[in-house]
């Protein structure tokens, strides 16, 4: 078996092993995975933080030892950014590299991180992910993302999808969630009706066939926060999100979840 932690700001994960691939995830800065297959060209990856598979191009993965992935994977404090756009300074060439609000930061002890033969300097805003979590911020962190462009497989400020918002509010809140939509929705306590939810609940939105195409963040019993067409707030209630702009409604409400 072989690992690898992302050195670059932002790596897209695709179906396949072509660039021409649907892009179906995204791999921030500081995020460690298990090379589980490899092309010439091409590696395929399953992250360590929510077991998602995917492929990314060999000269974009970094590979490190067995004892390097298993000390990330079993460090104490796990610390992100909670920066839309931070500086990380590699302290063995003096290069900038931009990362990402929620890129991981390994092994952080003040200002000063890395694993392996790397280390980086960081001296920007941070919260430690693997904390209690914290319900009350999960709001605050969900607003630093409002309107940033919707992508598919998006999980950054300046492109992400409805599923990678929600996850990666929730990480910055201390709680993991999995990657797509249909997968979060499997989890945490189903509640009956728009009006017993609180701030921070999660409200899944299915299509004709009924299968989970959508979720965002409840501000109260009649608003919502979600990544469509960009992140953006619109009214919700017992039928669906109605758009505000288009005088609509975009997605049908199908269930609504209390995850923490």
């Amino acid at each position: 078996m072989k690992y690898g932690i992302s050195q670059l700001s932002v790596v897209p994960g695709r179906e396949e092993a072509s660039d021409k691939a649907e892009m179906v995830t995204q791999i921030l800065f500081g995020e460690h995975y298990k090379i589980i297959e490899e092309r010439s060209k091409w590696v395929k990856i399953r992250m360590a933080y929510d077991k998602y598979e995917c492929w990314i191009d060999r000269k974009q993965s970094f590979e490190v030892s067995a004892e390097v992935y298993d000390g990330v994977e079993k460090q104490g404090a796990k610390m992100v950014s909670t920066e839309l756009v931070a500086i990380c300074k590699n302290n063995l060439t003096n290069e900038f590299t931009p990362i990402l609000m929620g890129s991981a930061l390994p092994h952080l002890d003040g200002n000063r991180g890395g694993w392996g033969d790397f280390s980086f300097t960081f001296d920007g805003q941070k919260a430690n992910s693997s904390a209690k979590p914290n319900k009350a911020s999960i709001l605050q962190h969900a607003f630093m993302y409002i309107n940033a462009p919707y992508l598919w497989g998006g999980r950054g400020p300046f492109g992400i999808d409805c599923s990678g918002f929600s996850q990666m509010v929730y990480e910055l809140a201390g709680k993991k969630l999995p990657r797509d939509a249909y997968q979060q929705a499997e989890i945490g306590q189903t509640l009956s009706f728009v009006e017993e939810a609180e701030d921070g609940d999660l409200a899944f939105f299915d299509n004709e066939e009924g299968h989970i195409i959508h979720v965002g963040i409840l501000l109260n019993e009649n608003e919502i926060i979600h990544a469509s067409g960009k992140v953006r707030i619109d009214k919700i209630d017992h039928q669906g999100i109605f758009n505000v702009d288009t005088g609509k409604y975009s997605h049908k409400l199908r269930l609504i979840k209390k995850i923490l």
